[in-house]
């Protein structure tokens, strides 16, 4: 697959690279090695490989797996008490987004104590964290190249958003083979966070030069390599460009934020039980539409649309951002979502509810254009019912 140009921090990348991970880790100095991961990635038979190469390389391993999906700060503190006071040399998060978030929270609790909601924004951390590795097992979150954590309320599963710069992975091991195992549904999911990743901080208020190159190229690798491995979950070398997709989205995260479609999601998941990367997905649609009335959004969406061959370099705006809408429209079809959130329990009638919950959320202030709570009503209502557009 060749070698993988990185931002400034550890990556390595290869099938069967995670077989290698005692001899990556021992580089860091470490010498005792706590591996955070969830009962699917024991299961599949992840944590055995990866214990069995860490302990060739004489690392002492402990584990907790009991992170469940979504985490919440529960997770995080089951994971600190897990670690109790044994003297890790660094934390590993081994699996999706979820894993990797707790090992985050983990180090941040452990170096400053309290509670998670302690942690709420960007350079909080107190004292020194542990070395973070993080070993995704999905292709989505991009988790492994940003310094925040998301992390929900026990109580509310509202998202925390937690980060510092010491939060970021010291080392990033992507290794496609832990990939294929997925069922379809789990890889269409992750498949269309990473994209609404990819879509949206390419046009967000926090944008920058860095972004928008991690953004456009994220995008044009994702929308190739999504419909070959939704048809062909074996083919590893479509994996490997899901992963390495997945990573250049979440570092144009780190540059830029996140939009009105990640605000809509995290709602539809804590009220209705949407899966994550499904949320995003059939969000992005209203989300694309109602931000491309605004003349920079719209130019933005043509660039990547341009950038990935879906329209033509001297096509208008209007035609580059069309081509960008029916080619989403055409990925949820082939990832078996459809246009309409109704058909997956969420009724027209839900809007009200769901709506001010999504301007709560931090990433509504980066959406290009404002949204109030009374246009996430329409975005809403238009997701659910499927519909051509909200008036701008």
């Amino acid at each position: 697959m060749g070698p993988v140009p990185h931002p400034p921090h550890h990556i390595v990348f290869g099938p069967g690279i995670v077989d290698r991970l005692g001899g990556l880790v021992a580089e860091l100095g470490v010498e005792r090695a706590f591996v955070v991961t969830d009962p699917g990635i024991v299961a599949a038979g992840h944590w055995a490989r990866a214990e069995e190469a860490l302990r060739a390389a004489d690392i002492e391993v402990r584990r907790f797996d009991a992170v469940r999906e979504n985490p919440t700060s529960l997770d995080v503190d089951r994971c600190v008490e897990a670690l109790g006071s044994w003297d890790a040399s660094c934390l590993i998060g081994l699996g999706g987004g979820s894993s990797i978030d707790v090992a985050k929270g983990c180090a941040f609790l452990q170096a400053g104590g309290g509670s998670m909601a302690d942690y709420r924004g960007n350079g909080k951390a107190r004292g020194n964290l542990l070395p973070i590795v993080a070993v995704p097992t999905t292709a989505g979150t991009g988790t492994e190249m940003q310094s925040f954590a998301l992390i929900g309320e026990e109580e509310t599963h509202r998202k925390m958003a937690c980060g510092d710069a010491q939060a970021l992975p010291a080392l990033a091991v992507l290794d496609p083979s832990l990939t294929v195992t997925q069922p379809r549904f789990v890889t269409a999911c992750t498949g269309f966070d990473a994209l609404g990743h990819a879509v949206e901080t390419a046009v967000t208020r926090e944008r920058n030069a860095t972004s928008a190159h991690f953004s456009s190229l994220a995008f044009k690798i994702l929308v190739e390599h999504l419909p070959r491995v939704l048809d062909d979950p074996g083919d590893v070398d479509a994996r490997g460009q899901m992963m390495i997709g997945a990573a250049w989205a979440g570092y144009a995260i780190e540059h830029s934020m996140l939009g009105a479609a990640h605000s809509m999601a995290n709602p539809l998941t804590s009220q209705f039980g949407v899966v994550h990367g499904q949320a995003v997905g059939m969000s992005l649609l209203p989300v694309v539409r109602y931000n491309a009335s605004d003349p920079e959004a719209s130019r933005l969406y043509a660039e990547l649309a341009r950038g990935a061959a879906l329209a033509a370099s001297e096509s208008t705006d209007a035609e580059a951002v069309a081509a960008l809408v029916a080619r989403l429209e055409e990925l949820l079809g082939v990832a078996g979502f459809g246009l309409s959130l109704a058909a997956h329990g969420v009724p027209p009638s839900a809007a009200e509810v769901l709506a001010p919950e999504a301007a709560e959320q931090w990433t509504a202030q980066f959406n290009p254009r404002a949204v109030s709570a009374e246009g996430f009503v329409e975005l809403f209502r238009e997701a659910c019912s499927g519909g051509d557009g909200v008036d701008p």
